[in-house]
């Protein structure tokens, strides 16, 4: 206990006060001796970056539980409604390959808030293949992983505004039922009229 207060820049009396809540997985034992791993030591730096950005102890202690307790993964990332996207389940390591080594506690803290990433048992689930291949894209092109996920955050509130709209348009004139059916021609006109904004953006540079 002591030490793996230490590697995660904790109090003795903090650890304990954290498995009193809860908010890490018991210890693997062998009679007297209590084994702690890797898994409880990001658990923890995770648990900082959490507090670090505002999150309440209460907060976190209902995510450990949905993390511990197999919650519906859909559910913990709020993709229990349809959706086009897959999700997609990764090891630890598998994240971290993906990544270039930039799954600080700081990014992983970021990308629960954002809702991109949640936990079931051992495995870690992204919410879409499709921005896990471009998150990754884009830092293997050179651009950090935290620059990344804030463009996310970013691009999440432009996204919302234009469902919005796209959904005021169809529920005036057709029943909801309409959304999900017409969603498609709500994607054709993002990509198409993203497809022209680059267009207009390259032009300037030229």
């Amino acid at each position: 206990m002591e030490e793996l207060a230490r590697l995660a820049g904790i109090t003795v009396r903090t650890l304990r006060f954290y498995r009193e809540r809860k908010l890490i997985p018991p210890p693997r034992r062998e009679g007297r001796i209590a084994w702690y791993d890797d898994h409880h030591l990001a658990r923890l730096r995770t648990i900082t970056a959490l507090l670090e950005r505002g999150h309440t102890l209460n907060g976190i202690a209902e995510l450990a539980e949905a993390f511990d307790h197999g919650r519906d993964v859909g559910e913990l990332l709020g993709v229990d409604t349809p959706t086009d996207e897959v999700p997609v389940r990764l090891t630890p390591e598998e994240l971290a390959d993906r990544f270039a080594g930039q799954v600080t506690p700081e990014n992983l803290a970021a990308a629960l808030d954002l809702g991109y990433l949640g936990i079931d048992g051992q495995e870690i689930v992204h919410i879409s293949r499709r921005l896990l291949d471009v998150s990754s894209a884009l830092v293997h092109e050179g651009i950090p992983l935290a620059e990344v996920l804030r463009a996310g955050r970013e691009a999440r509130a432009h996204a919302d505004a234009l469902a919005d709209l796209f959904a005021d348009l169809i529920l005036r004139h057709a029943p909801e039922e309409a959304l999900h059916r017409l969603r498609p021609l709500a994607r054709s006109v993002v990509d198409a009229e993203l497809s022209l904004a680059l267009d207009r953006r390259l032009r300037k540079q030229d």
